[in-house]
């Protein structure tokens, strides 16, 4: 009820579990390799929580942490965090592979699903708790299509978790929140109903679109990363723009052209070089959810391609994205109202 977002559970975590473990080291993702700014030592756990990152080893060939290497990293660090999960999230993590690793060094395992909760709720992704993770810290309004906020879930199956547990809501309260945000609440209970309902038609949806995008675009002359594996598993696609000025060109050129999307750092770019990468990351889980399916994916793909390439003006291109949208305003997954809900949960 007071976790206002993913990076606010994040810090409560990091800070409970580092405590309880009484060690400040924790291995992450890289972040030009997906991992969220959050888990990074420029972020709060460096800068704001003071703890020693060591990173995973990343196979760029297989967009994913390499847990045959990544299993020495952790073995010679011995950290007290292990951690999954990240804002760049294409497959899934080898969680079960490297959880007898932690264990072994007395490591707690955590994962942040902040861009993949609905998809793993729909059951299209990994369950990291049946993977052997510890905590699993969310946002509440990504793929899991609720309002602002922020989620920590952890199971006090035994002392250890316990003592983990109650260490994690010391840091949120009296440490990082006092007030309890009850407004959003009535909205997170319709978004948890519609996943229960709908969830699993809508994840997989979402991730059939990304893959569509991902061929579509990748057959039309755009680098999408990851063709050998089919793209992605998961919301998102990653995408090299080098050749059609960088990330940070394109990004702009598509919001001129009402399309939102972000610049974002590939595995191969200088993970210091943050405000000009080289990719886009695109994720399909809102116009999933607006009813968009493959022939509307490819449509907007075709816009997309029409301003990478240069071949139209972001402003024209506008014009058409405003038109198109408008076939789109009611949302799909989900109840029409908030009096269809009730009525729903009436019956019930």
């Amino acid at each position: 009820m007071r976790l206002v977002s993913g990076t606010h559970a994040n810090l409560a975590t990091f800070k409970g579990l580092s405590t309880t473990a009484k060690n400040r080291k924790m291995v992450v993702t890289p972040l030009s390799c997906g991992a969220h700014i959050s888990h990074d030592y420029a972020g709060l756990a460096g800068s704001v929580l003071g703890l020693e990152n060591i990173n995973h080893v990343y196979s760029i060939e297989e967009f994913n942490i390499d847990p045959e290497k990544s299993a020495h990293v952790i073995r010679a660090a011995k950290p007290g965090i292990v951690t999954f999960g990240g804002s760049l999230f294409l497959f899934p993590h080898p969680v079960k592979e490297l959880k007898a690793v932690a264990e072994e060094v007395g490591a707690y395992v955590a994962y942040d699903a902040s861009h993949v909760l609905g998809l793993i709720a729909g059951g299209v992704f990994q369950d990291p708790f049946s993977e052997g993770v510890d905590i699993i810290t969310s946002s509440t309004h990504k793929t899991f299509p609720g309002p602002q906020g922020g989620v920590i879930l952890g199971n006090a199956k035994d002392a250890r978790m316990e003592k983990a547990i109650k260490a994690i809501q010391f840091a949120i309260f009296p440490l990082s929140a006092s007030n309890t945000h009850l407004g959003r609440l009535p909205a997170l209970g319709v978004a948890a109903l519609e996943m229960k309902l709908f969830g699993a038609e809508l994840a997989r949806r979402i991730v059939k679109n990304a893959q569509t995008a991902g061929q579509y675009l990748y057959e039309h002359g755009i680098k999408v990363l990851c063709e050998k594996k089919g793209f992605t598993q998961s919301h998102q696609i990653a995408v090299d723009v080098s050749d059609f000025g960088g990330g940070k060109k394109v990004a702009q050129d598509l919001e001129d052209a009402n399309i939102i999307l972000n610049k974002n750092l590939l595995p191969y770019n200088n993970q210091n070089d943050r405000d000009n990468p080289s990719g886009l990351r695109i994720g399909f889980q809102d116009v999933t959810r607006r009813g968009f399916r493959e022939s509307e994916i490819k449509h907007l793909c075709d816009l997309m391609i029409s301003v990478i390439k240069g071949k139209r003006k972001p402003a024209e291109v506008k014009e058409d994205v405003i038109e198109f949208k408008k076939e789109f305003n009611q949302v799909k997954y989900g109840f029409q109202s908030l009096e269809e809900a009730i009525a729903y949960l009436q019956k019930a």
